[in-house]
């Protein structure tokens, strides 16, 4: 999506958040070089758009209501999540279905619901485990391998 001039737009809840967050800031500000920044965006960081679509209808929206506003098929939903069953990545996921936005899904566990929603343009990267931390530990490290992919592929391979 980014050779494409699409943007990246990352979700998750609790840790799998802050994982997200990592992603966003790896890719708008840098990795293991200086370039130029890379349009990434972690849905759900503004407070006062969380909190105005809970209120108005619940908290399983909040991600769905962005990417319905800002995203196009140019673009790229990361879910990260444990369990693949929260309903508020399903309704994101749902959203960027309709939008045929492609989707990579860093799951857990059994995969959950959110597996059988991933279309041929997505892809699920799943930690056969149960346990969060080690499904967290595994989240991080294939992060950072993404971000060192995408800078490679982007920008050359890095001098050692």
């Amino acid at each position: 999506c980014l050779l494409n001039e699409g943007k990246i737009f990352v979700c998750g809840n609790g840790p799998s958040a802050a994982l997200g967050q990592i992603l966003a800031n790896n890719l708008v500000t840098r990795f293991a070089r200086d370039r130029p920044g890379l349009p990434a965006i972690t849905l759900g960081g503004n407070v006062t758009t969380v909190t105005s679509v809970a209120e108005g209808k619940n908290f399983n929206g909040v991600f769905a209501k962005e990417i319905k506003v800002l995203g196009n098929s140019r673009d790229l939903l990361v879910v990260l999540t444990v369990n693949g069953n929260s309903p508020n990545l399903l309704q994101a996921v749902q959203i960027a279905n309709e939008k045929n936005m492609p989707i990579i899904t860093l799951n857990g566990r059994d995969g959950g619901n959110i597996a059988s929603l991933l279309d041929v343009n997505s892809k699920e990267l799943r930690v056969p485990s149960y346990s969060r931390a080690r499904i967290h530990e595994v989240h991080l490290l294939i992060i950072f391998s993404l971000c060192h992919l995408i800078d490679d592929k982007l920008f050359g391979p890095l001098e050692p």
